[in-house]
This record gives structure tokens, sequence and C-alpha cells, in this order.
């Protein structure tokens, strides 16, 4: 029986905990503070309306899920572009997914509550 072999940080020329720490940062801006402040704006502040054409036919066809799907999706394709970019050693595709995500994730988060307070 053959062992599958995950990606250990170890076996290549990058840090897991800077792995994590950058990871975590996308997350928090993108995944959980573009996300929140869209949806709070799109469901409780009914002055405005999704500017992306496909997130709008997103989400009048699932809802909520119709934002998130969409934004997970992408999360996981950076992901896993980061993941390969460590196994290759490249450190322009380890570094740009998740600064990417960080860098519009900060931005969108800012223009939304921008935008909530008023």
């Amino acid at each position: 029986m053959s062992r599958v072999r995950y990606l250990r940080l170890t076996d290549t020329p990058f840090d897991a905990r800077e792995f994590s720490l950058l990871w975590l940062i996308a997350l928090a801006t993108y995944g959980v503070g573009d996300i929140v402040t869209t949806l709070t704006i799109l469901y409780y502040e009914r002055r405005f309306d999704e500017a992306n054409a496909l997130l709008v036919a997103s989400t009048d066809a699932l809802g909520h899920w119709g934002l998130v799907l969409p934004k997970l999706a992408v999360f996981f394709l950076c992901l896993g572009i980061c993941v390969y970019g460590a196994r290759v050693g490249d450190k322009v595709l380890y570094y740009l997914p998740p600064v990417t995500l960080s860098v519009i994730g900060a931005f969108a988060t800012a223009f939304n509550l921008r935008l909530f307070v008023g």
C-alpha cells in the first residue's frame, strides 16, 4: 500500500509559519472582511447593489451562497497556485496569490465599510 505524500513546507524553501500568516491575512481580509461587509450592505442596507454582474446573477440564483461560493472558489484556486509555487520553489507563484487576495480584500472591506458608514 503506497502512502500519499502531502506537501510539507520543510521540503521547500519556504517557512510554514510565514505560509500560515500570509493565508490568515488573506482569509481575514478577502474571506471574512469582504464577504461579511458585502452581505451586510446587500441585505441590510438596501441603498446599494452589487456592482459585479457575475455576482449579481449568482446571488439572484443562489442567494447568499451566490456571493460566498465564487469567492471560496477563487480563494482555493489561489491557495492551490501558492502550494504549487512552494512545491516548485517559485517565489512569484508562492507570494502573489495571498498578497493579491489580501490587497483586494482589504480594499473591498474598507470600501464597503465606507459605504455602510456613509
